[in-house]
């Protein structure tokens, strides 16, 4: 009945559009996670702020390289070295016909910096803005920031009548299943609405004519399903029950690239994969070990990276669709391609083992690895062969591995000892992993996704530097010593960046994002 009832409203759509003289182009993609809320503030994931980006916008636009042009701003300029003004969009309204103007702007980056949003880190670094009048806003920085527009632009912005309206004026609290109207609503200027959303299983965006910008594609409709078995969402493409899959698995794109009627988009994704560990509490969480933390040493630490055979990881698990490094930024250019910050550590389970003796464990220990199993390209693939290295050191693995709903929850109340995190986006400025995942733990979202909450002095004091330093020589110093102080104390054990390589129907033409994010209105389907 519910597929019946799908059928009829989809062909009352269509017999709409048809009236009104419009061609319906609806896509139909999928991929093995699902977005988190529809919330824009709540939550700082991948998938989560590709679609709801669709519905939102920012006061820039990336445009097809990733490079700024004017979004809900037209003008924007630097007044003095602390403040920044905004000449805002005139005749803008949002969804549901309220007018944009400078007090959702205000609105909207003092609700991200609220304690629930995951983006606070960039809301707090945006400044104090103001309100000028209908049109223009300013901003206020306590100290220079380098990164101000990566920073600002990292917040959506909306309505402040809606969102007041609808009980909703603070982010919803993800972490805890607190429920909210934004978690299945949204009501922003961009080029597609949001119509329906069943978490888990589909959602349904319809495009925006009344948008302020201009329709590069000629999309009209779109659903989304979540597919997490790998067979069958490369099933559901082959058939053409879906149009497009963001992730197809890596052992079958050779049989992808033969497939008639299938085309692969091939492109790297500004992201690194890492594995954090818990090296703050005296006792872990997860462990046989009783009265002391094996991961406060960095013997073990090193030992656990001297272990693994990432070349192994390369060519069997990811075929070839990673480039193993020994950075922690999402991109090399955050390092300023340095070979001494991207060189990884040697692969020696010898001189491992020698490290877990030296360490007193060398007859190692049990500890639980919690991974997620629908995030990352062979999320928990890639955890299962970790497991089976370290056991050649004698660390006796038990993995928990998760949906991403059920995961990142997790990790934000630190409720583990070993894990693994992927850190990636638009912005490749190294600011945007120091600031938020390798700094200390500290007020404002400074450290926020520092899940292993260890404490390396070095590095944040560079990194807090360079974050309100305007000479770019002097930035760069303080930017590569904080990341070799991350480095040289082993507080993560960095993989690799991975391949993103898309698959379509060979009637459907995309643009691929190296952010990861599926643009709609970029879409052709014939």
């Amino acid at each position: 009945m519910k597929r019946i009832t799908h059928f009829f409203a989809l062909a009352a759509c269509a017999t709409a559009l048809a009236a009104a003289g419009v061609t319906a182009n609806p896509l139909r993609w999928a991929a093995a996670g699902d977005p988190q809320t529809m919330d824009p503030h709540s939550q700082n994931e991948g998938l989560t702020n590709s679609v709801n980006s669709q519905v939102y916008e920012f006061l820039m636009i990336r445009d097809k390289k990733l490079q700024y042009v004017p979004g809900l701003a037209t003008e924007w300029k630097q007044i003095d070295p602390l403040t920044w003004r905004f000449l805002l969009r005139k005749g803008v309204k949002f969804h549901d016909g309220t007018p944009f103007t400078a007090d959702d702007v205000v609105f909207s980056i003092e609700r991200a910096k609220h304690a629930n949003s995951q983006v606070r880190i960039y809301a707090n670094q945006s400044g104090t803005p103001k309100k000028i009048d209908d049109l223009t806003v300013e901003f206020k920085l306590t100290q220079v920031t380098p990164i101000f527009l990566d920073a600002v632009n990292q917040i959506m912005i909306m309505s402040k009548v809606w969102s007041e309206k609808n009980n909703c004026a603070t982010p919803l609290d993800y972490k805890n299943k607190e429920e909210k109207f934004t978690s299945l609503n949204a009501n922003g200027t961009g080029p597609y609405r949001l119509v329906s959303r069943q978490p888990d299983i589909k959602t349904i965006w319809k495009r925006n004519d009344t948008w302020w910008g201009k329709h590069d594609g000629n999309v009209t409709s779109v659903t989304y399903n979540s597919i997490k078995n790998d067979s069958t969402r490369l099933a559901a493409l082959i058939s053409g029950e879906v149009d497009f899959i963001l992730d197809p698995p890596p052992q079958d794109m050779e049989r992808l690239e033969k497939t008639p009627n299938i085309k692969v988009i091939n492109g790297v994704e500004n992201r690194v994969v890492f594995i954090g560990m818990d090296q703050a509490r005296d006792e872990l969480l997860y462990s046989n070990v009783k009265g002391k933390n094996p991961f406060k040493d960095k013997r073990v630490r090193q030992a656990m990276y001297q272990a693994i055979d990432i070349e192994t990881i390369k060519t069997k698990l990811m075929r070839g669709q990673s480039f193993p490094t020994g950075g922690i930024t999402t991109s090399p250019l955050g390092a300023f391609n340095d070979p001494a910050i991207e060189r990884r550590r040697p692969f020696d389970v010898p001189a491992a083992n020698r490290l877990m003796a030296d360490a007193g464990y060398a007859q190692g220990f049990e500890v639980t690895m919690h991974c997620p199993n629908n995030r990352y390209i062979n999320d928990e693939k890639i955890c299962q062969a970790l497991a089976a290295m370290w056991a050649k050191i004698n660390i006796k693995v038990k993995l928990d591995a998760q949906p991403r709903a059920i995961y990142f929850p997790r990790l934000d109340k630190l409720d583990t000892s070993l894990y693994m995190l992927g850190w990636g986006g638009a912005v490749t400025d190294a600011d945007s992993t120091l600031t938020p995942v390798l700094r200390n733990r500290a007020p404002g979202g400074i450290g926020d996704y520092n899940y292993g909450n260890y404490k390396n002095a070095k590095l944040d004091e560079a990194a807090a530097a360079s974050s309100k330093e305007a000479d770019p020589k002097k930035r760069e110093a303080l930017i590569k010593t904080a990341l070799l102080a991350h480095n040289d104390e082993v507080n993560h054990l960095p993989l690799h960046r991975q391949v993103i390589p898309w698959a379509a129907r060979s009637n459907v033409t995309v643009v691929h994002r190296a952010d990861n994010y599926l643009s709609y209105d970029w879409i052709t389907v014939k």
